[in-house]
């Protein structure tokens, strides 16, 4: 008997996440109908869309990457169990007949279940919607459409866990790219890094922050004191920053003395948080500067975070030099030994 061959489309093994989902919301599409389907993250107030199946695109204009608001949506009350998985008539529910999305698109029916992490953490959702009432036998499916979540978060699961060595590995590799100063990250480093860690945002829709750093007295110190002074300054803070920052998060000198945080899955409440610890080890350590960050926003990515920090940093910085700034020659005459490994 001549080998059993398999159809290579029904049995390929889907290769990541978005392809998973892509499978999955296209089988949901062909078994219980609806107009839009889509897999989303929810971060903070921001809904957002990772990968849909628009058969309704004229009368659902949402794509890959659209944010959302994320408390005007069926899903925020699906998940704090206001509403039902399912509503055929989803009209006939107060919470979603009462819903801000209603005054951008049309829902007459709803389907929505939560997308979590492996400690049980609200991911986002797999959801869907339709401008028209649908009948009650949809109400069977919920079985089915629970288990196709399950599986999506168990395969998210799987693949952060692997992104999160991966990421581990990319930043090992480019121990070539580091100051050989400070021994955080250089210019080339940190630029690559920020270029692998845009394109998981922009796949998983996680949260990024970035924290710009610059001395105020640098010039001053090495015109008064020395450039050896200057290095021991730069030194200094590159390890009160290592102090500050978390262990999966980029650190840099971008050059001259300015440093850069990339801060990993973290929103503003997390930057902040950093972002406290630095000046707290700054002050602590007698070490003048002024700091500017900003929070990735989905639609913008990174480099405008970057921008915005940056500014922000200099705004700063301005509004320091309205009045003379003060040295304390101890703190960079110190002789210090420096020893960092990058995470």
């Amino acid at each position: 008997m001549p080998p059993l061959k398999l159809s290579e489309y029904q049995f390929q093994a889907f290769q990541n996440f978005a392809e998973a989902s892509a499978g999955v919301l296209d089988f949901l599409q062909k078994r219980v109908g609806f107009g839009l389907w889509m897999v989303t993250r929810t971060e903070g107030d921001d809904w957002i869309v990772l990968v849909t199946n628009n058969t309704a695109s004229n009368v659902y204009q949402v794509k890959q990457g659209d944010v959302l608001h994320w408390c005007h949506s069926y899903c925020c009350q699906m998940v704090q169990g206001l509403g039902p998985y399912v509503a055929p008539r989803s009209q006939e529910i107060p919470v979603y007949a009462n819903a801000l999305i209603n005054n951008q698109v049309p829902i007459a029916a709803y389907i929505g279940v939560p997308l979590t992490w492996a400690d049980g953490r609200l991911f986002g959702t797999l959801c869907a919607i339709d401008p028209e009432p649908q009948p009650e036998s949809i109400l069977a499916e919920l079985p089915v459409i629970q288990i196709q979540a399950q599986l999506l978060s168990t395969i998210l699961t799987s693949e952060l866990k692997a992104q999160a060595c991966s990421r581990h590995l990319e930043q090992v590799r480019t121990e070539s790219q580091l100051d050989k100063l400070t021994g955080v990250y250089n210019r080339r480093g940190w630029d690559r890094l920020v270029m692998v860690e845009e394109e998981r945002c922009q796949r998983y829709g996680s949260p990024a922050s970035i924290i710009i750093l610059d001395l105020d007295n640098l010039k001053v110190i090495n015109d008064q004191y020395g450039h050896v002074a200057g290095d021991r300054l730069l030194q200094k803070t590159a390890a009160c920053l290592i102090s500050a920052v978390r262990q999966n998060d980029v650190l840099a000198r971008l050059g001259g003395d300015e440093f850069s945080v990339l801060a990993i899955e973290a929103g503003a409440n997390v930057a902040q948080e950093i972002v406290d610890r630095i000046h707290k080890k700054l002050a602590e350590t007698g070490i003048a500067a002024s700091v500017g960050w900003a929070v990735r926003e989905p639609h913008t990515g990174i480099p405008i975070a970057i921008e915005a920090a940056d500014a922000r940093m200099y705004e700063a910085k301005r509004q320091k030099h309205l009045t003379p700034p003060r040295l304390k020659r101890f703190s960079f005459l110190t002789p210090f030994s420096f020893k960092h490994h990058p995470h």
